[in-house]
């Protein structure tokens, strides 16, 4: 490669943010000089879903791609926060490994851990500490999870907050009960707004128990989801053929083919 066809930018991590860099810089791109944290918002969240796609694809390409994308979303933020003198890339990066060495001293120190989940308690401990030495002596470990993430994930974050510091179901049995007396309740609901009520408990006495049985709920929920959409397409598709549609199938009818669409 001749000089002139050389990128232009530094080879390594940094490449990205010498990009981001240029770009916010006068005369770089009009559209990304606008960029607020504000405005990027949709897009790291979009980023960040697309990170979790292409996990579960197993594709390594695609998720090198996503990451990427993702990584220029702090880039963008970092690089917004150090024209305004606020911080910048590299105090990003210092601190979070600064935060990681003082929350891992069974790595870093002489700390010594029995398992992972002694791991997590101490994690939980650390926190503690921190948020009382920055004057955040108030806060509790439930809510430290950002209410901003989906309902299933926000639950599922809550209880295993909780769940460090030993607000737990004894056994998968007992949140199983705990489902079980929720789902009766839900039966019993006189009204539509006793039955929100209990649908919201219901659901999260499934998290409790999914959590319990080592089983994430949010990813159990996105194959279950997939594996209708296939068997639906399949059943449509089905149908399609015979000149059929769902509205002109007895129930019995309809429940068969569905079965036998598996």
């Amino acid at each position: 490669m001749s000089k002139s066809e050389e990128p232009p930018y530094s080879p390594g991590l940094g490449a990205l943010f010498e990009v981001v860099a240029r770009l916010r810089a006068p005369g770089g791109c009009p559209w990304d000089r606008e960029q607020t944290h504000e405005s990027l918002r949709p897009y790291l969240l979009e980023e960040t879903y697309e990170v979790l796609e292409a996990i579960d694809a197993g594709d390594d390409e695609k998720l090198k791609e996503e990451l990427g994308d993702l990584l220029l979303q702090v880039a963008m933020h970092a690089e917004i926060a150090a024209e305004q003198g606020r911080f910048n890339a590299v105090q990003v990066s210092e601190g979070a490994a600064a935060k990681m060495v003082a929350r891992h001293p069974h790595v870093f120190g002489d700390t010594a851990v029995a398992d992972a989940d002694e791991v997590l308690r101490n994690w939980e401990h650390n926190k503690a500490k921190e948020a009382q030495s920055s004057g955040r002596e108030g806060e509790s470990v439930v809510d430290r999870v950002p209410n901003t993430l989906p309902a299933l994930a926000w639950a599922l974050g809550l209880q295993k907050r909780a769940a460090r510091v030993g607000f737990e179901f004894a056994s998968p049995a007992q949140a199983a009960e705990a489902v079980a007396e929720e789902a009766r309740e839900l039966a019993e609901a006189a009204d539509p707004e006793a039955a929100f009520v209990e649908v919201g408990d219901l659901l999260f006495a499934i998290v409790s128990l999914a959590r319990r049985m080592k089983v994430n709920p949010e990813d159990a929920l996105r194959v279950s989801g997939q594996r209708f959409r296939k068997r639906f397409g399949q059943l449509e598709s089905s149908l399609a053929l015979e000149g059929l549609s769902f509205r002109e199938l007895e129930p019995d009818d309809l429940a068969r083919r569905w079965e036998k669409s598996r």
